[in-house]
């Protein structure tokens, strides 16, 4: 190895120090903890890292390291019981101190994106500490339950369900391990919405609140703020935003979807709906800049959004929508596909346009029959969605958020079926 190459990893190994060191001296001004390392000692311990594996490397033997560990953890160890014996307990700064150590040697084993991925972690980690214990805070109980149901159900039954088809068409869309991973991908992208509207807050902006709490269920969003404007009729705008935004966020979450599991559906869909979420963040512009908020809102009811039963529920839908969409299209063609994809677009966008990018990628149906109908789909539920605002909201917000109701059809349909 040049000499050159062997400065450049202990470079790397020093500025990881420094950088995670710095913000262990911030922090220091935060708290009146003493400071066990700073910028100095961590870039040493990195450096010390990295010389541990050279000097284990140039013997020929690992102990030489192991040696060297041994006798950093020691140091490390001596320290925290000296901290310890005053009631300080914490073991943070200790275990970022050791991992820098760790940081240094895989630097000189040249694994250099690693080392520098593993450093930047270590500080975002520690930079968190005040943001983790305002979301703990947040948390209830049903929230850490729920967590724990999706992580046994993902990592348990998902590995145990049969990765194959049963039946002849149109039956032969069914195959279980599919299906649940399907209930695993929509479950992921709610609870990363909803553990964002933990951490920021439900009272960050009515309009903020609208969009993260799109990514949980847009019809939620647009039931809750469409009550609230009975009662607060001069808040009619902002809760307009608000809703807006959550169909927006649907739109984005179809073409997420269709990204991730046919990317060449994606090539004919974003056009559509990508021109209809712009047609909603467009509006919800117009709302911003004219919305003006006043006093507080109540905060936004969402429920933890994993749980078994919805969990079944939509594995079930999931499921029956296939075979009927498999089976319209047998039966009629193209327009059985438009039918089922419109009766599924009532109730929810997810469970459809999962199934049609799954057709679409086996050949069950064409591509530009698919686009057309999550299309369709997406704009069926959002008249569904617009007609709860307009039957259930006080008249101010149904003047508010009726023109951006037509603007969204027109834009997602033209788009769709007429160019």
């Amino acid at each position: 190895m040049e000499t050159r190459e062997i400065l450049t990893r202990f470079g790397l190994s020093v500025v990881i120090g420094i950088f995670v060191g710095l913000q262990r001296e911030v922090a220091k001004k935060k708290s009146d903890r003493a400071l066990f390392a700073g910028a100095r000692t961590l870039a040493l311990m990195g450096l010390a890292g990295c010389a541990a594996a050279l000097t284990a490397d140039l013997a020929g033997t690992p102990w030489i390291f192991v040696a060297m560990a041994l006798a950093t953890a020691g140091f490390i160890a001596i320290s925290y019981y000296v901290s310890a014996s005053t009631g300080d307990i914490g073991l943070t700064s200790e275990m970022a101190a050791l991992s820098v150590f760790l940081i240094g040697a895989l630097a000189y084993w040249g694994q250099l994106e690693i080392a520098a991925a593993l450093g930047v972690a270590i500080a975002v980690l520690l930079s968190l500490k005040l943001g983790v214990r305002r979301f703990v805070g947040r948390l209830s109980e049903q929230d850490v339950l729920a967590t724990l149901k999706f992580a046994v159900i993902t990592a348990i039954v998902l590995p145990l369900l049969p990765n194959r088809t049963f039946g002849t068409a149109p039956l032969d869309v069914l195959n279980p391990r599919n299906i649940w991973l399907m209930v695993v991908f929509i479950s992921a992208i709610s609870f990363i919405g909803y553990v964002l509207i933990k951490m920021m807050g439900p009272k960050r902006g009515v309009g903020l609140t609208g969009l993260l709490g799109g990514l949980v269920s847009s019809t939620a969003v647009t039931l809750s703020f469409t009550e609230r404007s009975r009662e607060h009729a001069d808040l009619a705008r902002p809760f307009a935003l608000a809703i807006t935004a959550a169909w927006t966020m649907m739109f984005a979450r179809v073409l997420v979807e269709a990204a991730l599991l046919n990317p060449t559906l994606l090539r004919e869909l974003w056009i559509p709906i990508g021109g209809a979420g712009i047609v909603g963040l467009l509006y919800c512009l117009y709302l911003l800049l004219f919305a003006k908020e006043k006093g507080e809102t109540d905060e936004l009811s969402l429920k933890a959004p994993f749980e078994l039963a919805p969990a079944v529920k939509f594995a079930v839908a999931y499921g029956v929508i296939l075979v009927l969409s498999r089976g319209a299209h047998m039966l009629l063609g193209d327009a059985g596909v438009y039918i089922s994809a419109g009766v599924s677009g009532i109730a929810d966008v997810d469970a459809i346009t999962l199934s049609l990018a799954r057709m679409a990628s086996a050949g069950s149906i064409d591509v530009e029959t698919a686009s057309r109908a999550v299309v369709l789909a997406a704009m069926v539920n959002t008249c569904v969605k617009g007609g709860m605002v307009m039957l259930l909201g006080a008249a101010t917000i149904r003047r508010s958020i009726l023109p951006g109701i037509i603007g969204i059809l027109a834009a997602g349909l033209s788009l769709a079926f007429l160019f």
